[in-house]
């Protein structure tokens, strides 16, 4: 079958075309960046869409001339910029189906979610919920999967949930009683897959859930063992403290620590998974299959860099921002400007390098707090670093032999940022 997969380049689609293409299928790539795809699979046919615009049938049907099949898995968690949830889960999607329902396309598969029902109230699950409703009432051959939280490698929720789970203590907020039921990636796959033969069901929603529920206790506590870690104390963080720090994730660009996301943790993420045997053949894998023995002693490693590099850069802020603010004039200033004239800058100066290099050392524990994915600043403060530090030799050699270490402790931090840049993603 040729089939058209949107969103071929994300985290679910390029395991899609992976598979389709190991079946034995043609798969054509509706991605926003077709340079990215033809790394990821070179000489597959690729097309350029985009989500944001592309939201009308006439933008769609000369794209599907000799498709058969469509799988959309185009989806996102946060709205950023023209990347709307309107936009990309319904607008755009209602387009597409429309105009596969005009070029007679065979079978048309949504990658929606759990979740995406009667009862959901976020902006993600009902802007899903409004293109499945929306494709049900076309008169195609179509099925709505609703994948459980999705666990895979290259997942943002299984990176988050790994690095919850290689923690030194547990983390849960309340009691971790919230009902989950992850999927394996590879058992989405397959399941989807499936979806594509002749005699697959159609016109229907199915869920696409792991074996059975757990709470999220025991989802940690059971992805901990397949990590390879031993057990560990569980710590339950009160619920309206839990709340209170969403915002803050949400800045931080955390989105699945956001507030919607916790919404839909409380809330629960379960179904039953007959469906889902029925199209496997079999029972879909347990969390203990999940981390592959050849793939666990990287993932473990992975988790736990998770996790310490958020810490390093907290450390990393707290220093910044102390040097800045004890310069300001917690630091005696007669005695910093006793420091300057040493090195020979005095008169109207004085103040400006006390005062700028203080206004900066603020600002780059700020930006270390803030920013993320900024490789030029670990560049810059590394920067910074060797210039005191070089300027301090040259003129109080002595501060290498003063017994706080006050020149030594730059080698560690100095480590720390170069360990910090060449882990930057």
């Amino acid at each position: 079958m040729k089939v058209l997969v949107t969103g071929a380049d994300g985290f679910i689609g390029q395991h899609l075309v992976t598979g389709l293409l190991a079946q034995g299928h043609q798969v054509v790539g509706a991605v926003r960046r077709p340079d990215r795809f033809a790394r990821l699979f070179p000489g597959v046919e690729c097309i350029p869409v985009d989500f944001t615009q592309d939201q009308r049938p006439e933008d769609w049907r000369p794209r599907l001339t000799g498709i058969q099949g469509v799988i959309n898995a185009v989806g996102i968690f946060t709205e950023q910029g023209t990347q709307t949830f309107e936009a990309i889960h319904t607008a755009a999607p209602r387009a597409l189906f429309t105009a596969c329902a005009q070029m007679d396309v065979q079978r048309v598969i949504q990658i929606s979610a759990l979740g995406a029902d009667s009862q959901a109230r976020s902006g993600f699950h009902l802007s899903k919920r409004a293109a499945d409703n929306y494709l049900a009432s076309l008169d195609l051959e179509w099925v709505v999967v609703l994948p459980s939280l999705v666990f895979g490698p290259g997942g943002q929720s299984a990176s988050l949930f790994t690095m919850l789970a290689a923690m030194p203590l547990l983390v849960v907020p309340g009691k971790g009683h919230q009902q989950v039921q992850p999927v394996s990636l590879d058992d989405l796959v397959a399941a989807v897959i499936a979806l594509l033969e002749p005699d697959a069901p159609t016109r229907c929603r199915i869920p696409l859930v792991g074996p059975q529920p757990v709470s999220l206790r025991e989802f940690l506590t059971n992805l901990r063992r397949a990590l390879g870690l031993p057990p560990t104390v569980v710590l339950p963080v009160p619920r309206g403290l839990v709340h209170a720090a969403a915002p803050v994730a949400e800045r931080l660009n955390l989105p699945l620590l956001s507030r919607e996301a916790l919404e839909m943790l409380e809330r629960g993420n379960t179904a039953p998974p007959e469906a889902i045997k029925e199209l496997l053949g079999r029972s879909p894998r347990g969390i203990g299959e999940f981390i592959p023995p050849l793939w666990q002693a990287a993932a473990r490693r992975s988790a736990r860099l998770a996790w310490l590099r958020p810490l390093l850069r907290l450390a990393l802020a707290f220093v910044w921002l102390i040097a800045g603010v004890v310069s300001l004039g917690v630091y005696p200033v007669e005695q910093s400007y006793a420091l300057l004239a040493a090195t020979g800058i005095t008169g109207v100066l004085a103040p400006i390098a006390l005062y700028g290099a203080s206004l900066l050392d603020i600002i780059l524990g700020v930006a270390t707090l803030t920013l993320s994915r900024a490789r030029w600043l670990w560049r810059v403060q590394i920067g910074v670093i060797l210039v005191y530090s070089t300027i301090i030799t040259w003129y109080l050699p002595e501060f290498w032999a003063h017994p706080f270490g006050p020149l030594a402790k730059n080698v560690p931090i100095l480590a720390l940022l170069v360990a910090l840049l060449v882990t930057e993603e």
